[in-house]
């Protein structure tokens, strides 16, 4: 599943193709909306929301009752496209889209999308409400994202940390590669409960990281600060590699499919001292 700074790029990009543009024909390809109509709305832009995406459209001179927003997520597969005018999705691809917002700016076209909603811009709370701080927030300060986050995490101190910095109603943004280079940078087991970790200096990494991963400036989910091939994460893909501190052997964690406190972990069991996991034990 794409990290949120990736999905905040997905959406900066649409909003520099789309800002301001006349939908001329819209297709939706999913059973509920097959009959929407979103043809004379104007794009106001899209933003992200952790790893959601918000496309929200004014009325215009269209059919819709009211503002709308699309809400989609792009989940393992997902991917949004920008096509200029005059060009063409290869006709391989066809099968693929999900929508088609033909507008007077170029086509957006969502790819092989497993979220499609469209709602009330009003409503838009149903589909992220439930979700923390956004790390990559451009209208909270980031005393404000820090402080909710930490208050959120929290809540439950027995928790193991990587399950916690995932679980995006405490932060939104982190995904699995980010969780296992935090808990990395920070000399942390993934294991390691919640109440045994200094939550703000943790939290203020993630939002630093994040924050530099978007920047004009940083480079893209690069933990080491080398962005050669091969040389950009701590441990995250790296199972049997020497550690880039120690030489210790990084090891590697199975996914068990189904359980969110489970996911697949890469982890220096002499640099992050701690509770290792039970099949390590």
């Amino acid at each position: 599943m794409p990290e949120g700074d990736s999905v905040y790029r997905v959406a900066r990009r649409l909003d520099a193709r789309l800002r301001g543009a006349r939908v001329e024909r819209s297709d939706l390809r999913v059973p509920r909306y097959a009959t929407a109509d979103l043809a004379g709305a104007v794009v106001l832009g899209t933003a992200s929301r952790g790893k959601h995406l918000l496309t929200r459209f004014a009325v215009g001179d269209s059919a819709l009752p009211e503002p709308t927003t699309l809400h989609t997520h792009l989940r393992m597969d997902g991917e949004w496209t920008v096509l200029a005018p005059g060009r063409q999705l290869p006709r391989r691809l066809e099968p693929d889209v999900r929508v088609r917002l033909a507008t007077d700016g170029g086509t957006a076209l969502a790819l092989r999308m497993p979220v499609v909603e469209l709602l009330p811009t009003a409503q838009e709370h149903t589909v992220v409400g439930h979700l923390g701080p956004d790390l990559l927030s451009e209208e909270l300060p980031v005393d404000a994202v820090v402080a909710e986050a930490v208050r959120r995490l929290g809540r439950q101190p027995e928790r193991p940390l990587k399950a916690a910095l995932l679980d995006q109603r405490n932060l939104a943004g982190i995904g699995n590669l980010w969780a296992d280079e935090l808990c990395f940078l920070r000399g942390c087991s993934p294991w390691t409960p919640v109440g045994e970790v200094d939550l703000e200096r943790t939290v203020r990494l993630a939002v630093k990281a994040l924050r530099f991963s978007v920047s004009p400036h940083g480079a893209p989910q690069v933990t080491t600060g080398d962005v050669r091939p091969g040389r950009q994460h701590w441990v995250s893909g790296r199972a049997g590699e020497p550690c880039r501190r120690c030489g210790t052997r990084i090891e590697v964690l199975p996914e068990v499919p189904g359980d969110p406190e489970r996911r697949r972990t890469w982890w220096c069991p002499s640099c992050q001292p701690g509770l290792q996991p039970p099949a390590a034990a």
